[in-house]
Protein backbone atom coordinates (compact mmCIF):
# COMPACT_ATOMS: atom_id res chain seq x y z
CA UNK A 1 0.00 0.00 0.00
CA UNK A 2 1.47 3.32 -1.07
CA UNK A 3 1.82 6.47 0.98
CA UNK A 4 -1.24 7.99 -0.74
CA UNK A 5 -3.47 5.11 0.30
CA UNK A 6 -2.25 5.30 3.90
CA UNK A 7 -2.98 9.02 3.92
CA UNK A 8 -6.49 8.43 2.58
CA UNK A 9 -7.10 5.65 5.13
CA UNK A 10 -6.03 7.93 7.99
CA UNK A 11 -8.25 10.72 6.68
CA UNK A 12 -11.21 8.32 6.30
CA UNK A 13 -10.78 7.09 9.87
CA UNK A 14 -11.03 10.67 11.15
CA UNK A 15 -13.98 11.42 8.87
CA UNK A 16 -15.89 8.28 9.91
CA UNK A 17 -15.46 9.12 13.60
CA UNK A 18 -16.67 12.69 13.08
CA UNK A 19 -19.68 11.58 10.99
CA UNK A 20 -20.58 8.93 13.57
CA UNK A 21 -20.41 11.54 16.33
CA UNK A 22 -22.79 13.81 14.37
CA UNK A 23 -25.43 11.05 14.31
CA UNK A 24 -24.79 9.75 17.83
CA UNK A 25 -23.42 6.51 16.39
CA UNK A 26 -20.69 4.60 18.21
CA UNK A 27 -18.03 2.87 16.15
CA UNK A 28 -17.50 -0.21 18.31
CA UNK A 29 -14.83 -1.63 16.02
CA UNK A 30 -13.59 -0.77 12.57
CA UNK A 31 -10.86 -1.45 10.05
CA UNK A 32 -10.14 0.29 6.77
CA UNK A 33 -8.83 -2.33 4.38
CA UNK A 34 -7.40 -1.59 0.91
CA UNK A 35 -10.60 -2.57 -0.92
CA UNK A 36 -13.32 -2.23 1.71
CA UNK A 37 -14.28 -1.21 5.23
CA UNK A 38 -15.46 -3.34 8.17
CA UNK A 39 -17.32 -1.54 10.95
CA UNK A 40 -19.39 -2.58 13.93
CA UNK A 41 -21.71 0.34 14.70
CA UNK A 42 -24.14 1.05 17.53
CA UNK A 43 -26.87 3.09 15.85
CA UNK A 44 -29.51 4.99 17.87
CA UNK A 45 -33.01 3.54 17.28
CA UNK A 46 -34.24 6.82 15.76
CA UNK A 47 -32.07 6.17 12.67
CA UNK A 48 -32.33 3.36 10.16
CA UNK A 49 -29.22 1.46 9.12
CA UNK A 50 -29.65 2.67 5.53
CA UNK A 51 -29.87 6.29 6.74
CA UNK A 52 -26.60 6.04 8.68
CA UNK A 53 -24.70 4.05 6.05
CA UNK A 54 -25.88 6.36 3.26
CA UNK A 55 -24.89 9.42 5.30
CA UNK A 56 -21.44 8.04 6.12
CA UNK A 57 -20.72 6.83 2.58
CA UNK A 58 -21.98 10.02 0.95
CA UNK A 59 -20.28 12.52 3.25
CA UNK A 60 -17.00 10.57 3.31
CA UNK A 61 -16.93 10.42 -0.51
CA UNK A 62 -17.40 14.20 -0.66
CA UNK A 63 -14.61 14.66 1.89
CA UNK A 64 -12.23 12.46 -0.12
CA UNK A 65 -13.06 14.36 -3.33
CA UNK A 66 -12.37 17.70 -1.65
CA UNK A 67 -9.24 16.62 0.21
CA UNK A 68 -7.52 14.48 -2.41
CA UNK A 69 -9.04 15.29 -5.79
CA UNK A 70 -9.19 19.07 -5.47
CA UNK A 71 -12.95 19.11 -5.96
CA UNK A 72 -15.09 21.69 -4.21
CA UNK A 73 -18.31 20.22 -5.57
CA UNK A 74 -19.76 16.72 -5.40
CA UNK A 75 -18.69 13.93 -7.72
CA UNK A 76 -19.89 14.18 -11.28
CA UNK A 77 -20.72 10.74 -12.69
CA UNK A 78 -18.09 9.20 -10.38
CA UNK A 79 -18.43 6.91 -7.39
CA UNK A 80 -15.94 6.48 -4.59
CA UNK A 81 -17.85 3.70 -2.81
CA UNK A 82 -19.50 0.63 -4.29
CA UNK A 83 -23.25 0.88 -4.63
CA UNK A 84 -24.25 -1.62 -1.93
CA UNK A 85 -23.22 -2.76 1.49
CA UNK A 86 -23.66 -5.78 3.74
CA UNK A 87 -25.26 -5.43 7.14
CA UNK A 88 -26.11 -7.86 9.90
CA UNK A 89 -27.47 -7.33 13.36
CA UNK A 90 -25.26 -8.26 16.29
CA UNK A 91 -26.74 -9.85 19.36
CA UNK A 92 -25.09 -12.47 21.49
CA UNK A 93 -22.12 -12.75 19.13
CA UNK A 94 -20.99 -9.11 19.46
CA UNK A 95 -17.53 -9.94 20.82
CA UNK A 96 -16.96 -12.59 18.14
CA UNK A 97 -18.00 -10.10 15.43
CA UNK A 98 -15.72 -7.38 16.86
CA UNK A 99 -12.84 -9.88 16.88
CA UNK A 100 -13.52 -10.71 13.21
CA UNK A 101 -13.53 -7.05 12.26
Amino acid sequence: MGLGQNTIRKHLGEVFHELARQKGVVIEEGHLLPAHVHMCLSIPPKFSVSNVVGFMKGKSAISIARQFKGRQKNFNEEAFWARGYYVSTVGLDKEMIKEYI
